[in-house]
């Protein structure tokens, strides 16, 4: 049997359980970083079927119980152990069988442990599926860079990232929400000036990069507001005001710089440099 009680004592799972407990748990979810991803995705699985009248999931009802032993009707692992590749013929099968009603539970999900063996043609099928699928559905993917799956599929994901066995004390994000509120209603003046802060501040690579992906994600949610998608209540601020006043062409240029800049941030290029062309591009991803 999967033993998810460590888990369950995560920031992560908490998260989680918050989310499920409510009913706003997002039916798309990425599980990036290198903490214990598929236990995560189980877990989730479990929160989307638990019957519990309390806190979701309990672990401990019928439902939750088959998905600790992997045994639940309604929850799938993708696989395809004859190929190094998911097979085209795969995700048509799986999503031929999104049309079928759960068996026992409310909801059915679908889970790709590895997403490695995603390739482009894969993602590109699954796409409407996570867009238009029935409302049942639910959808997680498990991988340790979110960049192995396209800009298009991350965009309509929640993104919950794993730090360890324990998932680390979620960062200050102050940065990465002003970086959203002056991109809905600053001008150029003051995120120019915003800019300027941050190098001032001499900020670390890493750093920044952790900015940029905190700021992706909240214009990510944004694009799922306005698609009437569901997103987590600590991220509903930020996400909606972005919603507001951001057009969606707006939103999607955004989260592609954010993301090009996040992986410049990997490599060995200065601050400074970084900083300033990230200046110029935010201008004209606003235009």
């Amino acid at each position: 049997m999967a033993d998810l009680t460590a888990f369950a004592q995560s920031n992560t799972a908490v998260r989680i359980r918050t989310a499920a407990s409510r009913g706003t748990l997002s039916h798309a979810l990425i599980f990036s970083g290198a903490g214990d991803r598929v236990s995560a995705a189980r877990y989730a699985a479990a929160g989307f079927v638990c019957t519990a009248e309390g806190d979701r999931p309990c672990l401990a009802c019928a439902h939750c119980r088959k998905v600790m032993a992997d045994i639940h009707p309604d929850v799938s692992y993708v696989r395809d152990p004859e190929h190094k590749e998911l097979s085209a013929e795969t995700i048509r099968a799986m999503r031929s069988d999104t049309f079928i009603r759960p068996n026992e539970a409310e909801r059915k999900v679908y889970l790709f442990e590895d997403c490695s063996i995603l390739n482009e043609r894969d993602q590109n099928i699954l796409l409407k599926t996570i867009e238009e699928g029935p409302s049942y559905c639910a959808f997680l993917f498990c991988a340790e860079n979110s960049a192995a799956l396209l800009q298009t599929i991350r965009s309509r994901c929640v993104e919950l990232k794993l730090g360890g066995t324990e998932d680390k004390a979620e960062t200050d994000r102050t940065d990465a929400v002003e970086l959203c509120r002056l991109s809905a209603k600053g001008n150029a003046a003051s995120r120019a000036a915003f800019t300027a802060k941050l190098e001032n501040g001499k900020r670390k690579r890493d750093e920044l990069g952790t900015l940029f992906e905190d700021a992706r994600l909240l214009f990510a949610n944004a694009l799922l507001v306005q698609y009437g998608g569901e997103i987590p209540p600590e991220d509903a601020q930020a996400a909606q005001g972005l919603a507001k006043y951001l057009a969606s062409a707006k939103l999607l240029r955004m989260i592609e710089l954010l993301d090009t800049y996040r992986r410049h941030c990997d490599y060995n290029v200065g601050v400074g440099p970084t900083l300033g062309g990230f200046a110029v591009e935010w201008e004209n991803a606003l235009k």
